[in-house]
Order: C-alpha cells, then sequence, then structure tokens
C-alpha cells in the first residue's frame, strides 16, 4: 500500500493522470515520440511531463513541448512542505511566467490517490503582473533615490547591506559628530530628510542619545561604528 511517504517512481505519476484526463474526455497514451504523457479531444492535444521534483531539466523539456501545442503540464508527487510558502507560491509563479500547467499527485495509500490541477496553462500577462508590482518598483526607485552611491557588492549574503535607511542614519551621525547634540528641527534643516524624528526616536542600532526633550547627541556606539564607513563619513561631513 503507497503512502505519501514511500520512495515514489515517475511511473506512479500515470495511471492518476491518465484517469483524470480519461474522465475529461480525453484518449490518454503513454510515451509518444519522447512525450511522458499525450491527450487527445478531437483537435485539442495535450502533454504531460512527470517527474519527481521540480528541476530546470523538467522546465527545459516541458517548454519544448510548446512547440507542439500550447497545452502542456509538468507533473510532480505533491510537495511535503507547505503550499502556503514563499517557496511555494514562487514555483507556481515561475511555472506560470512559463505558461505551463502545474498539476501535483497525492499518494495516500493504493485506493487514495487524489490528483489536483493548481492551474491550467495560460498566456501570463506580463502588464497585469507589473501593475500589480507597482508599490513594489517604487519602493525600490525610492531606494535608489536615497542612496548616494554604490556601497554594496551584488550578489553578497552573508554582510550587511548599505541601505538608503542606514546612509540616513549615518547622514544624522555626521551631522552630529559635527555639531554636538541638536535637535530634529536643526539635522533637518541639514538635509537629513523627513525620516530623522523616526530615526532618533527609534534609536536606530543604539546610535543616538537622547539629551533632553527634542535633542539628541551621538552615543559612543555609534560613534565608533560610524567610522565603519569611511567614504560616506567624508561625504556627510563635507556638509554636515
Amino acid at each position: 500500500m503507497k503512502k505519501q511517504e514511500d520512495k515514489c517512481f515517475e511511473v506512479d505519476l500515470y495511471q492518476p493522470v491518465k484517469d483524470y484526463f480519461i474522465k475529461k474526455g480525453y484518449e490518454v497514451y503513454g510515451e509518444v515520440n519522447h512525450c511522458d504523457v499525450v491527450a487527445v479531444r478531437g483537435n485539442e492535444l495535450v502533454i504531460i511531463e512527470l517527474k519527481l521534483s521540480l528541476t530546470i531539466d523538467l522546465l527545459i523539456q516541458a517548454t519544448k513541448r510548446q512547440r507542439l501545442t500550447n497545452q502542456v503540464y509538468v507533473a510532480i508527487p505533491k510537495p511535503k512542505y507547505s503550499l502556503r510558502s514563499k517557496k511555494w507560491k514562487d514555483t507556481c509563479h515561475l511555472i506560470r511566467r512559463l505558461e505551463l500547467g502545474l498539476v501535483t499527485v497525492a499518494f495516500h495509500g493504493d485506493d487514495d490517490i487524489y490528483m489536483e490541477v493548481v492551474h491550467k496553462p495560460a498566456t501570463f500577462d506580463r502588464q497585469k503582473s507589473m501593475q500589480r508590482s507597482k508599490k513594489k518598483l517604487t519602493n525600490l526607485l525610492t531606494e535608489i533615490e536615497g542612496r548616494t552611491g554604490d556601497y554594496n557588492t551584488g550578489g553578497s549574503s552573508q554582510t550587511k547591506i548599505l541601505s538608503a535607511y542606514k546612509e540616513n542614519c549615518i547622514h544624522i551621525a555626521c551631522c552630529l559628530l559635527n555639531n554636538g547634540p541638536l535637535s530634529p528641527k536643526s539635522l533637518r534643516g541639514m538635509g537629513t530628510g523627513e525620516k530623522t524624528t523616526a530615526i532618533l526616536s527609534n534609536n536606530y542600532d543604539g546610535w543616538f542619545d537622547r539629551v533632553k526633550r527634542g535633542t539628541y547627541s551621538l552615543s559612543e556606539k555609534g560613534e565608533g561604528e560610524l567610522r565603519e564607513f569611511p567614504e560616506l563619513m567624508a561625504y556627510y561631513r563635507g556638509f554636515a
């Protein structure tokens, strides 16, 4: 009796996929000219590629099948990780982006096999996708505008990223280092921007001390860590 945790083979996916398309009125054939599964209904041709996991090779194979028909699916065992996870959502986005359909097969026993069409093949609307991501685009452009230069190495994963927010903190710190305790209003007059009050009250990384109500100074910790950014110190202290 096959369970979800038992070892699965590509051939195990064939029968549930075949049964599904037969119920939909298709004639189904296995292994036709290197295609794992072919389903025909009148003039409609569907190709399904079976694999135990989503791989680059599977996606390449499936997109090549799109030369024959726009009705191409990939079929895999239902993942054991959460289908609400970012990983699964990103996977589904990629498959939709390639205009492929996606099928999962869950095994709970010989008589309890569940095949689900996650989504059908469809034309990907790139403009609609970009419209939905308008806020992310705005945030990206705002981040770029808030940086004075390129201080990060692309592809870095084990190092801290110098963001526009952190640059803003460095700017404020340089003003305080040059001039001593200041109010948010005075700092904004030096060009530190609208986020000045929030940065000081949130006390970014413990860099700032509240001297009295409405007045802040640079902490000892802040002064020490500020010197880790000599390029930006030189830039901001030039007009702080």
